[in-house]
């Protein structure tokens, strides 16, 4: 599959959306498309829980493009409904797609397994005695539903939709792959997507794996493991990403990551030697490296050591740990607050916890990779909903809401891509309307947001008992290192004796405890640093609209991305940055869509007016050189929308 040069929409038929997935292949690739129709199912199923009705694949260099090489999905979608692609293979569910899927209760999946007689398997009559068989066989297809589905099975029949049982697809796959295991042999990848009911499955068991399970026995001494399963450099996933190294090689413009940084990294850092002005690190209000938070450090390092040395369960608790703990409750206005060793840790740990099977979670689409993880981590059903898009959630809630146990919405205070605010008021009258947990992450909000930085809540003015976890982190606003979970008491305690990254994780060091409290102490001591961290990131953001930047959708926060599109030109512009003097940190594909590569700006109450505006006229100057075309007149339409 050639990079870049996909496109997916979806087709409306009969009232039912379609996933439709177009992708060019290279040419020297046109014989056998199976494996690559088998890779693209997986990965949408495995991303996200999507079962694609049809793959194009097209001959390269034919997908609709701009002048500027961004796909054009609509010119795609009505290519596909016209049947003008230039296509050279197709994958689809049924034959003449656009369709809709058949009925409940169809027989169409029997008639294609019928038809297609598997080689290696006897077709069997249904005679009397066989309809014995099929009882028995039927009873242990059912066995391996209950067993993924729980709960969820009550009341099935055998020609219900499995999927109406609330089970997604990696849960339908997990039955299907169990059944292959339990009497040997492997579906045709053809007949996988019209497995719908227990009926079918039936049916294809029988006719692809057999009636009877497999006896269980030793792996026969000659079978060959293949090298990808044991040898790392062979893994698929470390190919693809050598290939996005060596490509980074042959650009000339170097590699931008792991750029080893020399003490701290306030509005400026040094690398080599050479000073530069520094946009590349989130410590917003100077924290890291402020000799009252340094001292505090220092001070824990030398009555308790530099390591907790266990977990604070057993015996790695110290007075630091619950002062800042006490602390954390008082400046929010909680009940109580758990401190863990990580941010990223925090989210994976309490999202995976306190969700399960038969659980739902609804999260921003932009949602960070911390928040992604403790969801699959978790066994609950997961579903994005557009970026800060409440309605969307909304509607969510009003479909799914009754079929789940416990429901958990998860956004942010600040999302560090994009430099935007939740619209928190409209999510806690959302999820107190359909009976809900709400979770805010405001590991960037913290110290950031409200009159005197005490996040999204102070800046809204919301209740913050109508939150029922705030998490947020001590690496950004208060210059330390760990995570940590706010609100009722009862939250916190069972945190505490039952989470698995706080019970089986060392604690938090001390002297990052130590450094963290001092923050808190100087951030409310010193209210004006919050007064320069806002005054800069206004100023900033204004000079690059000025100039017609793409900002995305940033505002009131520090954070700035200036959009580019082509991950080619931000690697370009960084690195002309930096040999003026200027550090800021290039976010490619995939970590966003080639669409919106660009360069984030973390703003700091250290940065001054002098710096600021050199940083914008330098990044329009190498912008000329680059691509003109990223510099709109002030004014026009591409500016307004930045």
């Amino acid at each position: 599959m050639r990079p870049d040069c996909g496109a997916a929409f979806v087709v409306e038929v009969e009232g039912r959306e379609q996933l439709i997935v177009i992708q060019e292949v290279e040419r020297h690739k046109r014989s056998d498309f199976q494996g690559v129709f088998t890779a693209i199912r997986r990965a949408v199923a495995g991303e996200f829980e999507l079962a694609p009705e049809a793959i194009v694949l097209i001959k390269a260099g034919s997908i609709p493009k701009t002048s500027s090489g961004k796909i054009q999905r609509y010119a795609c979608r009505k290519n596909y409904l016209a049947g003008t692609l230039n296509a050279v293979g197709q994958w689809q569910t049924s034959d003449g797609l656009p369709q809709a899927s058949p009925p409940e209760g169809s027989a169409s999946v029997e008639k294609n397994i019928e038809a297609s007689p598997h080689p290696s398997k006897p077709r069997h009559q249904k005679s009397g005695p066989q309809r014995e068989v099929n009882d028995r066989l039927t009873q242990l297809v059912v066995e391996e539903i209950r067993r993924v589905a729980k709960e969820r099975a009550e009341g099935m029949t055998l020609d219900s939709l499995i999927v109406e049982t609330g089970m997604d697809s990696l849960e339908r796959m997990e039955i299907l792959a169990s059944l292959e295991e339990k009497f040997g042999g492997r579906f045709p990848e053809e007949i996988l997507p019209d497995l719908e009911t227990t009926r079918q499955l039936v049916v294809a068991v029988e006719k692809y794996l057999g009636t009877e399970p497999r006896p269980r026995s030793v792996c026969p001494a000659d079978v060959e493991i293949p090298e990808a399963a044991y040898h790392f450099d062979l893994f698929p996933e470390y190919v693809s990403l050598r290939g996005s190294l060596d490509m980074l090689d042959s650009s000339g413009l170097g590699n931008p990551f792991f750029v080893v940084h020399e003490g701290p990294t306030t509005d400026r850092t040094i690398v080599d030697g050479r000073e530069l002005i520094n946009f590349s690190s989130y410590n917003y209000l100077g924290m890291s490296g402020d000799p009252a938070v340094s001292a505090a450090a220092k001070t824990a390092i030398d009555r308790n050591g530099t390591s907790a040395s266990a977990s604070r369960l057993v015996s790695g608790q110290r007075a630091v740990h619950l002062e800042l703990e006490q602390e954390v409750t008082r400046f929010l206005g909680t009940e109580d607050t758990v401190a863990l060793v990580g941010g990223h840790a925090t989210n994976e740990t309490v999202i995976g916890h306190l969700t399960g099977p038969g659980d739902l979670i609804l999260h921003d689409a932009l949602a960070h990779n911390s928040i992604v993880q403790g969801s699959i981590l978790s066994g609950a059903r997961r579903r994005p909903f557009p970026h800060n898009d409440w309605q969307a959630a909304n509607r969510l809630l009003e479909q799914f809401r009754h079929e789940y146990r416990r429901v958990l919405i998860v956004i942010e205070g600040v999302y560090s891509m994009d430099g935007d605010i939740a619209d928190l008021p409209h999510f806690v009258e959302i999820k107190k309307r359909h009976k809900a947990l709400l979770m805010i992450d405001e590991a960037h909000s913290i110290g950031i947001l409200g009159a005197t930085g005490r996040g999204v809540a102070e800046h809204f003015g919301v209740d913050r008992a109508d939150v029922d976890i705030w998490m947020g982190t001590f690496s950004k606003g208060l210059g330390s290192c760990g995570g940590f979970i706010s609100g009722c008491k009862a939250l916190a305690d069972y945190l505490r004796y039952t989470a698995p990254g706080f019970v089986f994780a060392a604690a938090m060091p001390p002297p990052s405890a130590g450094a963290a409290l001092a923050a808190l102490h100087v951030l409310e001591s010193e209210p004006e640093r919050m007064t320069r961290l806002r005054e800069n990131s206004q100023l900033f953001l204004a000079l690059a609209k000025q100039h017609g930047l793409n900002t995305g959708m940033s505002k009131d926060s520090p954070v700035v991305p200036v959009i580019l599109g082509n991950s080619i030109h931000c690697l370009k512009l960084s690195k002309a940055m930096f040999n003026r003097g200027v550090n800021v940190s290039p976010i490619l594909h995939p970590a966003v869509e080639e669409s919106a590569s660009r360069l984030r700006y973390f703003i700091t109450a250290c940065h001054n007016e002098q710096q600021l505006r050199y940083t914008i006229d330098v990044m329009v100057e190498e912008l000329e050189k680059i691509d003109p075309s990223h510099l709109p007149r002030a004014g026009s339409e591409a500016a307004v929308v930045g």
